[in-house]
């Protein structure tokens, strides 16, 4: 694939000449769009035509003055384009975080969450020390049949050196026409050479649900990632694999760290386990005439099953009209971590063939009627500061068996399970990918595991070496405060019974932080464990794996083997 190269006009200055010709046909076709988008708008809202198109036509007129004047006369040469993107996004930054502009890089992405589906080689890559380095490849497609591994970094794509590249071009360079080919030069763990491989870009639909399995005899479990056009369909494939290899007594559901995706896909969802017919959300935008309602449209999949969703804090949008609709209508229990709070609803419209506009469109309301945004982005204190309803203002409404539930700041569980909070040199480990490249060297020395592999006290051994030889280093939090401490401390001029103190405290600290592997002996371990796994039998086993010791499954699956308890908390009883 040829590189993409975007081709930057540049202004002469002190003249408008040809190229400030474009620039005013540029900003001549914003006019014209806006006045299109004005006429729109007015006729959808009603808004006084007369007093509306003034102030719009006067904005437009401003605007494009400015730009004219910065892109000709500005002392030093401008980028029309980017100083363009520049004052749109400004223009933008006035509302909510999720009205954006998007770019021809960033277009991409759009279409994989409408269409479900994109033209690539089949890896998910991210930056490990600055470099791009493949996660992991996708089984049955280009880079795993060629024997691309996760941890390869990349280093060329079609000759381009990619070492300083930002991920987003990275991603454009990767991705292409279906049937067409790249050449990939990668650096690997224990060769001393790059190696240099050449894949097929192919159709890949995204895979929304990672894993589905029996966790117990009667017992299923979907993991759900995104909502991508075709989640209902990969919940439905799931549900039918599931119904083949036995009974389905009990599911639980899985949306934590799932960002969300398509409405109606959310809705699709749903349908797969409520009653037909069933009120799922409604939406509220500018104009009341447009406001909508979504109902479940088939015959649930499993509508005897008892159902628990778990969420925590990156579930949001989608996932929290899923677990609101299950809530509001009492169909299953809710489990885990207060969600993210995104009843905002955005429609997506496109400006030319690369770019779109991403805009919020209006607010999504649960069945009980309750809106659970967080944030009040249209309302901002004297500080331009975003408000928070507080807990003594959040609104009470009631589910389908007359459960109190309440509004703004997300959904709160059924049943609460506190997060573990992990310390400074537990996210260390994991920000600086120390877990995931330990896993890289283990991998070159062992081509397979034992059926039950556990991380033994050697192998922890082995990885407190690895730190060691990385020259891995942290700041414990209370190092931080103690710092802090020392310098109020020097200014206060405290006296030496202070300072002898002080010193016993820093002592004290250094103490725990040789006692790290001792004190994180359990999470250490089951890092090392799934990541070792994930490297070696894939991502799926790496899954089957954690769920063993996952703490919110755990709860969930009590309280389905519990029908006194599962059925009193739908009926409104205290839970356990």
């Amino acid at each position: 694939m040829k590189d993409r190269k975007e081709r930057k006009e540049r202004p002469q200055a002190g003249r408008v000449g040809k190229q400030g010709k474009r620039w005013q046909g540029k900003v001549a076709l914003l006019v014209a769009t806006s006045l299109v988008s004005f006429g729109i708008l007015t006729g959808f809202y009603g808004v006084s035509d007369s007093e509306m198109f003034l102030k719009i036509h006067r904005g437009i007129d401003l605007f494009g003055k400015v730009y004219k004047e910065i892109a000709t006369n500005y002392v030093d040469e401008v980028d029309p384009e980017r100083f363009m993107k520049a004052g749109i996004d400004g223009m933008l930054k006035t509302l909510d975080p999720y009205t954006v502009y998007i770019g021809e890089k960033d277009n991409d992405e759009i279409d994989l969450v409408t269409t479900g589906k994109y033209a690539g080689v089949g890896i998910t890559i991210g930056l490990r020390d600055g470099i791009v380095t493949v996660i992991n490849p996708l089984e049955g497609y280009s880079a795993a049949k060629q024997g691309i591994q996760p941890g390869d970094r990349i280093l060329e794509i079609d000759g381009t050196t990619i070492t300083a590249t930002p991920m987003e071009d990275v991603r454009l360079l990767v991705r292409g026409a279906p049937g067409t080919s790249l050449r990939m030069k990668v650096g690997r763990e224990g060769e001393a050479a790059p190696l240099e491989f050449v894949l097929m870009r192919e159709e890949i639909p995204v895979r929304n649900v990672p894993y589905a399995g029996f966790v117990e005899e009667g017992i299923g479990y979907i993991r759900l990632e995104r909502f991508s056009r075709t989640a209902g369909d990969d919940v439905r494939s799931a549900l039918k694999e599931l119904k083949a290899k036995g009974t389905i007594r009990s599911l639980v559901l899985d949306l934590r760290d799932n960002p969300g995706g398509l409405l109606d896909v959310a809705v699709d969802v749903v349908s797969k386990f409520v009653p037909e017919s069933s009120l799922v959300v409604s939406t509220r935008g500018r104009k009341s005439e447009a406001d909508r309602k979504y109902y479940s449209v088939e015959k649930p999949l499993l509508p005897d099953a008892a159902l628990a969703v778990l969420v925590d804090r990156g579930s949001a949008s989608a996932s929290e009209i899923v677990a609101g609709a299950v809530q509001d209508l009492d169909r299953g229990v809710i489990v885990g971590t207060r969600t993210f709070g995104k009843g905002l609803v955005q429609t997506i419209t496109r400006l030319s063939e690369n770019t779109s506009l991403k805009i919020t469109s209006g607010r999504y309301y649960t069945p009980s009627g309750r809106s659970i945004q967080e944030i009040d982005y249209f309302h901002r204190s004297k500080g331009d500061v975003f408000t928070v309803k507080p807990d003594s203002l959040r609104k009470e409404y009631r589910t389908s068996h007359n459960r109190r539930v309440f509004d703004s700041g997300g959904i709160r569980p059924d049943s609460i399970v506190g997060e573990e909070l992990q310390g400074k040199f537990l996210q260390e480990l994991h920000r600086k990918a120390m877990f995931f490249k330990f896993a890289n060297q283990y991998a070159v020395r062992n081509k397979s595991l034992p059926e039950n592999f556990d991380v033994s006290a050697d192998l922890l051994k082995d990885f407190e070496k690895f730190l060691l030889e990385k020259e891995f280093t942290y700041q414990e939090e209370a190092e931080a405060k103690l710092g802090e401490l020392r310098e109020i401390a020097s200014k206060s001029r405290y006296g030496p019974s202070f300072h002898d103190g002080f010193e016993r405290m820093v002592q004290s600290v250094e103490g725990e932080k040789v006692r790290a592997f001792e004190r994180y002996n359990k999470e250490l371990r089951s890092a090392l464990k799934q990541e070792i796994i994930a490297r070696i039998k894939g991502a799926r086993f790496a899954i089957e794996s954690s769920l063993r010791e996952d703490p919110t499954l755990r709860v969930a699956l009590t309280l389905l083997k519990n029908r006194t308890a599962y059925s009193g908390i739908l009926a409104g009883k205290p839970s356990p």
